[in-house]
């Protein structure tokens, strides 16, 4: 079935519906890792955008429940140059077409990906919408003013839970966060407690954590909805108690801490990003997610390729952009969980 996807420029790339039928729209952003699709398609930082893939073949290992970072679908509709339709993986448990069918996302593959890529890079992120309806004079008002108001409390969890368990408590604010951060935690010996993201700080406080992660997820960190989120991290940091930041919680962190941010031009999606730690000059390659970036002129690593920030250190608490819990890899910059590990121990024998 013939599908368009229509910007909000009023460009039209003509392709072939897969996934669910129907019409839908979001922001169009484009994701350039060869493998890892399944960590994307399920990762609620994408909420509200319309993800490109920019590897021509997407699906070939299938789909894998394991792998899965959340329960739910984050992405609004999900484009691709060819699906794969038969799949070849022993952990495989079906094709990417059925998994997006059963789960109501709107596919259009075979249009020119890489096209759509140069103009996204050319003019940055823009609105779009995919229909079955042919083109032709339509009113583009509502993909323009599309917008992913209050995206954090769209995506966080609703109720306490808890994973693993070992001598330090750490509590971990769902803004939409990946599986990968949780359990990255409990295999260092951490018992970890996930919080809703409107939980008040009194609650959270109750387990006596020894540190607090600060999750990823969508949207603008600035968005006045976030306002809550970010007097709680300061009450966190008014007590001391160390904080680890990720992706979103890196933003939040710096807007707890009296910096701004900004949106990017096209940001950072694939797992290819090379950051350099400034007190090292050691270069690492990172998996990242990311559409809004801190403005700050030094902090712990910096983006080689735009030198945009990718992390703060504020003494006891400390962030970054990227994701060194990455599943489908790199995994290159792990060692940070271990970091905050010895920050907590630190910490408790003050």
């Amino acid at each position: 079935m013939t599908a368009y996807l229509i910007l909000e420029n009023g460009m039209v790339f003509e392709g072939v519906s897969f996934g669910a039928q129907g019409d839908t729209t979001g922001e169009v952003v484009f994701a350039t890792g060869m493998t890892g699709y399944l960590e994307t398609l399920t990762d609620p930082s994408y909420y509200g955008q319309i993800v490109l893939q920019t590897f021509p073949l997407i699906g070939n290992y299938g789909v894998i429940p394991p792998d899965f970072e959340s329960d739910s679908v984050g992405v609004k509709a999900y484009i691709v140059k060819r699906p794969c339709q038969d799949p070849s993986n022993f952990r495989s448990e079906g094709a990417l077409d059925t998994f997006l069918r059963e789960r109501g996302i709107v596919g259009l593959c075979g249009i020119d990906t890489r096209a759509l890529a140069r103009i996204i890079r050319n003019n940055g992120v823009m609105n779009g919408k995919i229909t079955a309806s042919p083109p032709g004079g339509e009113d583009l008002s509502e993909a323009r003013a599309y917008s992913a108001h209050a995206a954090v409390s769209a995506v966080s969890i609703r109720a306490v839970t808890k994973t693993g368990g070992g001598p330090r408590r750490v509590a971990l604010l769902d803004f939409g966060a990946k599986r990968g951060i949780a359990d990255a935690l409990a295999a260092r010996g951490c018992e970890v407690w996930s919080f809703p993201h409107n939980a008040p700080a009194r609650e959270i406080l109750q387990i006596k954590p020894a540190g607090v992660m600060l999750s990823n997820g969508p949207g603008d960190p600035a968005d006045s909805a976030n306002a809550g989120i970010i007097e709680t991290i300061r009450i966190f940091q008014q007590r001391g108690i160390p904080i680890f930041g990720i992706c979103l919680g890196h933003q939040l962190l710096a807007l707890a801490n009296g910096y701004t941010t900004r949106k990017m031009k096209f940001g950072h999606r694939g797992a290819n990003q090379p950051v350099r730690e400034i007190s090292t000059g050691r270069v690492y390659i990172t998996s990242q997610n990311h559409g809004y970036a801190v403005v700050a002129e030094r902090g712990s690593f910096v983006n080689v390729n735009d030198g945009t920030c990718e992390g703060m250190d504020y003494g006891g608490s400390f962030s970054v952009q990227f994701h060194p819990e990455a599943r489908g890899g790199p995994l290159d910059t792990a060692f940070l969980f271990d970091r905050f590990i010895k920050r907590m121990d630190a910490h408790a024998k003050r």
